[in-house]
């Protein structure tokens, strides 16, 4: 089993600021960030921050009712046909054993996918690479792999700041999933990982968002 460690990305209806997670196996940097990208316009997509969709204990109904995860997507087939292409795209290069093949997708400067919630990696493959249990990158693309293959959910759907989010943990509150989707979750992560979201409050490991366009925005972990 590959080894893993703890992360979090944790939407809302406007996507808003990002909280800390705790680290397990997996020798992550602690400098994780999410990113800008551009739309088919040429337009900057704003900045995409992250939160617990979990409703709050204390807040209404209505709220709670507002915060209510979003359905959860299994079939590739339900995707617009850009975010399908570049899901496409991340399979085939992870599947290769290339990491190089990452290259690509990534973009640069603005409209570059964010990987980290620091300082922007000055090579990104390199920091990829980095990330990884091995010197060769086969483990990060194994996890891209697996998330990719996840089930998935559109946040803030028909608005500018829709985007598609893999695994849907990441809208899911952990004492709600069943002991079903505890096995998919467990195919991401360890049951220690586990151990570590329940501590923490929610889904804390990798995370892949595209947008209707098919813009790979972000590859997350961490804070």
């Amino acid at each position: 089993m590959l080894k893993r460690f703890a992360i979090t990305w944790l939407p809302a209806m406007v996507l808003m600021a990002l909280a800390g997670a705790s680290t397990s196996a997996f020798a992550l940097k602690n400098d994780l960030t999410y990113p800008i990208d551009e739309n088919v316009t040429g337009d900057k997509v704003q900045r995409i921050p992250l939160h617990s969709m979990a409703p709050d204990a204390a807040s209404s109904e209505e709220d709670e009712e507002d915060a209510a995860p979003p359905p959860i997507l299994r079939d590739p087939a339900q995707l617009p046909e850009p975010v399908q292409r570049m899901r496409k795209l991340l399979i085939e290069a992870a599947r290769s054993g290339d990491i190089e093949r990452l290259r690509p997708l990534l973009g640069t400067s603005a409209s570059a996918t964010q990987l980290s919630f620091g300082d922007t990696p000055e090579d990104p493959i390199d920091f990829l690479r980095s990330l990884s249990g091995d010197d060769k990158g086969y483990e990060i693309l194994a996890i891209l792999l697996e998330v990719m293959e996840s089930a998935f959910v559109e946040l803030s759907p028909n608005t500018d700041e829709a985007i598609y989010v893999w695994p849907y943990f990441a809208a899911m509150p952990l004492q709600d999933l069943t002991p079903e989707q505890l096995v998919e979750l467990m195919t991401l992560a360890t049951a220690g990982d586990y151990a570590a979201m329940e501590e923490f409050g929610a889904y804390n490991f990798f995370r892949v968002g595209i947008t209707p366009a098919g813009e790979w925005i972000f590859f997350v972990a961490g804070d």
